[in-house]
């Protein structure tokens, strides 16, 4: 899928922007706090339905303006747009047709972005890691985003019924047997097709990361869930007692993880920041080619890495492993000595104003 045109009006602190893109590099570069990243986002916003930073959509509009739009052309022939007015439910919409459900676009436009704040991945807890996973499966495999949801909502009542419960004699145990009955295939089946993709990620990344750091180093990671050593089932009847001393579900697919290491120890623990870095970059860039060739979105990436890890990475996206790219930096010379005889189309960001 290709960005071939994205118009903005009042999208955070751009009020307006008609831009055409090259299919293989767009560069955006200026000083910091310019607009790069936002612009980067309303691409974002056309992929997944929402921002990439913030869940309240009024946030995104810019300060004393009623409504935004963010609107782009792809493949010359499909429009995608999203309307945003205070007050009011966001508007979605493929071509001239509105969504019913938000959740029916995903995967129709593959994206993976590379940002700073990915560095959640490492310093926060597993919701990030699951959340990694999660947006990549619901890329390729409608059903899984499907059955995740009501997993959630589902886990959602279990939850809430240990708490109505906590301080109660009687607990109608029969309720939570009907809801953990259809957690169990749900949970099941996002375990299989987590398992599967991990499977088939591991090679992906190894290589991208041995390819950015030149086969100095050996990373590994793993898929760790509680399925993997026991039923769910036998697990819900034997910790429910717990689970109400707790105040929530301690079973299930919503406590999976990803181990990452480096050598034999944890990235988290002995990784440098250059380390840790290339780590996650390469973990992006492997979701990208089991992807396909997604648009690519490479936020600040060349910051606390070597100039020659800098070099790898330019020359790897340029390849055709990958396809359309856009790339933000605060240095324009920096970024054309780097990408060279390339083709690449380069925008210049000032207070949000794009040239």
């Amino acid at each position: 899928m290709i960005l071939h045109s994205l118009s903005i009006l009042n999208y955070k602190n751009i009020r307006e922007a008609n831009l055409s893109f090259s299919d293989k590099i767009n560069c955006f570069v200026g000083l910091n706090g310019q607009g790069k990243t936002n612009l980067l986002d309303a691409i974002y916003l056309l992929s997944f339905t929402k921002s990439a930073f913030s869940l309240i959509d009024s946030q995104n509009i810019t300060h004393n303006e009623d409504l935004a739009l963010v609107q782009g052309l792809y493949n010359h022939d499909t429009q995608v747009s999203c309307g945003l007015k205070r007050g009011q439910k966001k508007q979605f919409r493929l071509d001239k047709t509105d969504y019913k459900r938000l959740i029916d676009h995903i995967g129709l436009i593959p994206l993976v972005m590379v940002s700073p704040e990915d560095s959640e991945l490492i310093a926060e807890g597993s919701d990030e890691r699951r959340k990694f996973m999660d947006m990549v499966i619901a890329q390729q495999d409608k059903p899984y985003l499907e059955h995740l949801t009501r997993y959630n909502a589902l886990l959602k009542q279990r939850n809430a019924l240990l708490k109505q419960y906590a301080d109660t004699p009687d607990v109608p145990w029969d309720l939570f047997e009907v809801l953990e009955q259809q957690m169990i295939p749900l949970a099941e089946g996002i375990y299989n097709k987590r398992n599967l993709f991990i499977d088939q990620f591991i090679p992906l990344f190894q290589s991208i990361y041995t390819e950015i750091a030149n086969g100095q180093e050996q990373v590994s990671l793993r898929y760790v869930s509680q399925l993997q050593d026991r039923q769910l089932s036998e697990a819900f009847v034997r910790t429910r007692q717990r689970d109400l001393i707790l105040g929530w579900t301690s079973q299930g697919i919503h406590k999976d993880d990803i181990e990452m290491m480096l050598g034999d120890y944890p990235l988290k623990r002995v990784g440098s920041q250059g380390q840790q870095k290339t780590y996650l970059l390469a973990m992006k860039l492997a979701q990208a080619l089991f992807l396909g060739k997604p648009i690519l979105l490479l936020d600040d990436i060349f910051d606390r890495l070597d100039s020659e890890r800098v070099e790898r990475i330019v020359r790897l996206v340029q390849s055709d492993r990958f396809g359309q790219i856009f790339i933000t930096d605060t240095d324009r010379q920096h970024l054309t000595q780097l990408l060279g005889q390339t083709d690449a189309r380069i925008f210049h960001v000032e207070k949000g104003i794009i040239q």
